[in-house]
């Protein structure tokens, strides 16, 4: 027998026939027994279920238990037990205990990233309802309990089910139905949060900011409370969705995919078993279009954290465009960039690990689809830089494309070959229509016409374009004539790739001397054009670009320009033939110069969020740039672009991408020149060198030298050469040209013995009439006092700096000097201020996709909450843990690591806490001023389990250590070690080991 509560109270014999239980009274009574099934039910609450009046007797009772049981017959047994009654059925005959099972194995595969089966074990247990729980007995004190119970988890089983579908990409149909439940259940936060991600899925974060401050407001209306962490997180989440980088999707295509869609799904089944795949094939054989369709069906694309893989069963797919790399010196940090990883933290400073590394300790833990395209020019330096990282990160899968194997043990190749005859008709019928609308031509001769271009993808769309203007008969008789040598004898893929040249050649004559000139100028871009840069560079109109895009010389997508790199190969070649090379580059490097220069002071104020990504998409082109302006060499023009982009590469985090360029450039520059150190021509004997006068950008081009670990014999050699440059260009009346330059100074030189001349330099500039650099100064001047104890004064600073950065609208020094303010609040036990601050911080920084910041951020917030909230500091610890896992980030991992050894200490665990201490210590860069805190706390951990365990010796030398660490730095008191994110305790400590006592 089967009975049901989950709306009006039923019960169906074995035969599926619903069986006669009586009146209203009887159902009331059967309903409350099956809401605990074995369980005893008092005689008292089952007879407030039958008479809510309170009148039925304890006689009337047993009579409406008799005739209840003869209705049921053999099907259940209503047994007395005590002063009460229970009825023994098998759980799985109750609707209700069939629900609670589905709801609970259905929320534990969700749980488990299993959305799929999720949504199948919900949907059934959701199914189980036909209306309100116990219907009819909700006005029942005795029934109350479990009528609520079960309405609880019914929404909690919706909840579930919501999400599971939304992971599977159904966010826009449940926006109606969260509407509908938000609106019964306004105070309840976690349909909340799914409404608000699945209206950001649907349409960005203007209507998910909106459904957030309804939620809030309700909140703060009905309880007088603020949204949970959770919401709150969201909320800031929802803030920097749109600057935030991601890994780099494929790129998205304009044309219908023909004829390999059962290639797609071969080697997408390939890369379920193999994690290299190499499509190889001759140029304009279709392998990047490839690249790009299987890369959908391995997953969304779409970045970190958005939707769910299917295919290959991947959760991220990038996509890295390898052609325009020159060599292979800059592909790990253009797979960094791919990745959407900044290489520096809001501390700044080298951390000294290798590009390679960040990329290992970025991928190691994610399951990611990395789509490398086009790593023909750079083979040797893809296979060894593949095999490495398939090696350390065993959830990584690679699709390679290239025109020869990468000769990797255990890759795949997949050789692509050219079109059917079939599908290279339709693919030329299709293309010819999009140019010259009811196009129609004999089978035959658009067959003909494909043969003789080899079936070739790329031969057969230029060839298509030129339907807009000649008929097909014309146009098969002419690639008769063009390629009647190469149509006799074999097609092997060398006379492919001749055949897909001669056609190139053939397109090319046919363009005007406007366009030929046009198209062999844009083949300087690196990573494609705007419309204004691809005029200024090329020297051209709007109408020859057009036609260029009509003619599929140049691609239009996204409001830029782009040029198949088979089409760019031969137009260089005729930019190399016109003798115009040198000039073009140079017209390029001025352009983005210009580009950089404009949007430099944008970068402090409120306006960086735009101007961010404009530079970002621009990055290749900036590399291109500089590398033309090293290779001249044009020291000067190199200089500028430095000292130009230099606010962009250190907010972004990607200084150690021009590193290399910036070392060459000193190097080329020879002597420190004395006329760089004046800051103005003259000053030498003889000619002055083309870098006179540009002592602010040789500064800016030592400090991006020293970003990187290889950069630190040059920041030896120019260091005190630098200072005075420096000191010149901000020593008069009127500002330098480039404020940063002193905020990179003070924190690149806070670990040299003589920093106190470096600070002196920078907070000279508290009066300076440059916002920017006035903002800087009252930050730096803030450590002065801060070091002398004077913590009141310190505070002043650096509330004055928050403010100054705050006026401009800059959050990179908003963050910072916010987290400084914490840490002093935390020093003061104003933890409550502190993890304020530090929430206003991480709202920052998530806007400028900062994870690594985001990290320390977090870990600075634990720290404050560990007294007060150890379990938040706990999970603070996990979260900044698993995001500088993300970031590929060594310290930030190390200093949560620390975190996660503090709290097993306070645990109870000495050999857990012991184990994450050492993990800790190994990953912290003892070189990096960013890291002494984390290393002092390290020290200092283990010191305190070795002096538990009677170790006496061994403790004194982990304090030594610990307070040689932090005296490094110059910090010495307890209120600078404080500074370094030391509680009192553990400062008192160092200060203890400093005075030998």
């Amino acid at each position: 027998m089967l009975f049901g509560i989950l709306g009006e109270t039923r019960a169906w014999g074995d035969d599926g026939a619903e069986v006669p239980l009586g009146g209203p009274a009887r159902r009331a009574l059967l309903a409350l027994l099956l809401a605990h099934p074995g369980e005893a039910v008092s005689a008292d609450r089952l007879a407030d279920a039958v008479d809510p009046d309170g009148t039925l007797s304890a006689h009337a009772l047993q009579s409406q238990v008799s005739r209840l049981r003869k209705a049921l017959g053999p099907g259940a047994a209503i047994e007395q037990a005590g002063a009460g009654y229970r009825i023994v059925v098998p759980q799985e005959d109750v609707d209700a205990c069939r629900f609670e099972r589905l709801a609970r194995e259905g929320r534990a595969a969700l749980r488990a990233g299993d959305p799929g089966r999720a949504v199948t074990l919900l949907r059934e247990a959701l199914g189980l309802w036909r209306g309100p729980a116990l219907a009819g007995l909700a006005e029942s004190e005795g029934a109350r309990p479990a009528a609520v119970r079960l309405e609880e988890r019914r929404l909690g089983a919706l909840e579930d089910r919501i999400e599971a579908e939304c992971l599977l990409g159904g966010h826009g149909g449940a926006v109606p139905e969260l509407r509908e439940l938000v609106g019964r259940h306004p105070l309840r936060e976690r349909l909340a949060g799914l409404l608000i991600r699945a209206l950001f899925a649907e349409g960005g974060p203007a209507a998910a900011l909106m459904a957030y401050e309804e939620t809030r407001r309700h909140l703060a209306d009905e309880l007088g409370a603020d949204p949970s962490p959770e919401l709150m997180a969201l909320h800031r989440e929802l803030l920097s969705a749109d600057p935030a980088p991601a890994p780099t999707a494929p790129p998205a295509q304009l044309t219908a995919f023909v004829g390999r869609a059962g290639e797609v799904a071969e080697v997408a089944a390939l890369l379920r078993v193999a994690r290299l795949v190499t499509l190889t094939g001759p140029g304009g054989v279709g392998k990047t279009r490839l690249s790009v369709e299987v890369a959908g069906a391995a997953g969304t694309g779409a970045g970190v954290g958005v939707g769910v893989g299917v295919g290959v069963g991947v959760g991220e797919v990038c996509f890295a465009e390898l052609a325009p790399l020159r060599d292979g010196a800059g592909l790990p940090q253009a797979l960094l960039s791919a990745l959407g990883l900044r290489a520096t933290g809001l501390s700044m400073g080298g951390s000294g690990q290798a590009p390679v590394d960040r990329l290992i300790a970025a991928l190691a833990d994610r399951t990611v689809l990395l789509v490398l395209d086009n790593c023909e020019h750079v083979v040797d330096e893809i296979a060894a830089l593949a095999a490495r990282l398939l090696a350390a990160c065993p959830r990584l899968r690679v699709l390679a494309t290239s025109r020869e194997p990468l000769g990797v043990i255990g890759e795949n190749l997949w050789p692509v070959r050219p079109l059917d005859g079939d599908a290279a008709v339709r693919l030329f019928t299709e293309r010819a229509g999009a140019v010259r609308p009811g196009f129609t031509a004999a089978p035959e001769v658009v067959r003909r016409i494909c043969a003789a271009l080899d079936d070739l993808p790329l031969a057969i769309e230029l060839a298509a374009a030129r339907i807009r203007t000649l008929d097909v008969g014309e146009l098969a008789g002419r690639l008769d004539d063009r390629l009647g040598v190469a149509a006799r004898g074999s097609r092997g893929s060398d006379e492919r790739h001749r055949t897909l040249r001669s056609v190139v050649a053939w397109s090319w004559e046919l363009l005007s001397e406007p366009e030929q000139r046009a198209a062999r100028r844009f083949t300087v871009f690196a990573g494609g054009a705007t419309a204004e840069s691809a005029m200024r560079v090329c020297d051209t109109d709007g109408g020859t670009l057009e036609a260029l895009v009509d003619k599929s010389l140049l691609e239009f997508a996204g409001g830029r320009y782009r040029m198949l790199e088979t089409i760019g190969a031969y137009a260089g070649e005729r930019l190399d033939a016109a003798g115009e090379r040198a000039a073009v580059r140079r017209a390029h490097a001025l352009r983005f110069l210009e580009l950089a220069r404009t949007a430099d002071p944008h970068l402090r104020r409120a306006e960086q969020l735009e101007w961010l990504p404009r530079l970002t998409v621009e990055h290749g082109n900036l590399l291109a740039a500089l590398r033309w302006s090293v290779e001249s060499p044009d020291v000067r023009t190199g200089l500028e672009l430095l000292a130009a982009a230099s606010h962009y590469l250190w907010i972004r985090g990607i200084s150690a991408s021009v590193a290399p360029q910036a070392i060459t450039l000193l190097d080329a520059m020879g002597p420190v020149p004395d006329e760089a150190v004046a800051g103005a021509g003259g000053g030498g004997t003889g000619e002055a060198p083309p870098w006179a006068g540009l002592g602010e950008e040789y500064v800016l081009c030592v400090l991006l030298a020293a970003s990187d670990a290889a950069g630190r014999p040059v920041w030896q050699r120019h260091r005190a050469a630098a200072g005075q440059a420096l000191a010149a260009a901000w020593s008069g009346a009127r500002p330098g040209r480039y404020p940063v330059g002193l905020f990179l100074w003070m924190m690149r030189n806070a670990g040299e013995a003589d920093a106190q001349s470096a600070f002196a330099l920078v907070s000279a500039q508290r009066d300076c009439p440059e916002p920017w650099a006035r903002a800087a100064a009252r930050y730096v001047s803030g450590f002065g006092p801060l070091g002398e104890g004077d913590t009141a004064l310190a505070d002043e600073a650096f509330g004055a700096a928050a403010r100054g950065f705050r006026e401009l609208g800059d959050r990179w020094g908003t963050a910072l000097a916010l987290d400084t303010l914490a840490g002093l609040a935390a020093g003061h036990g104003d933890h409550v201020r502190a993890v304020a601050l530090t929430d206003e911080a991480l709202v920052l920084t998530e806007q400028l996709g900062a994870l690594e910041d985001s990290a320390d951020l977090l870990v600075n917030r634990a720290d404050h909450r560990v007294g007060g909230n150890p379990a938040s500091a706990r999970a603070d610890y996990a979260q900044a843990a698993a995001l500088a896992r993300r970031a590929g980030s060594p310290t930030g991992l190390a200093a949560a690591l620390r975190g996660l050894a503090d709290m097993a200490l306070l645990d109870g665990d000495p050999a857990g806490a012991e184990r994450l201490y050492e993990e800790a210590l190994e990953r912290a860069d003892p070189h990096w001023v960013k890291s002494v805190g984390t290393r002092v706390r390290t020290l200092v951990g283990l010191g305190r389990i070795a002096e538990a365990r009677g170790e006496r010796a061994a403790a004194r030398t982990r304090f030594r250590q610990a307070a040689g660490a932090a005296v490094g730095t110059g910090a010495d008191t307890p209120e600078a070690l404080r500074l370094l994110g030391l509680p009192a305790d553990v400062a008192a400590c160092v200060v203890e080991a400093v005075s030998g006592r």
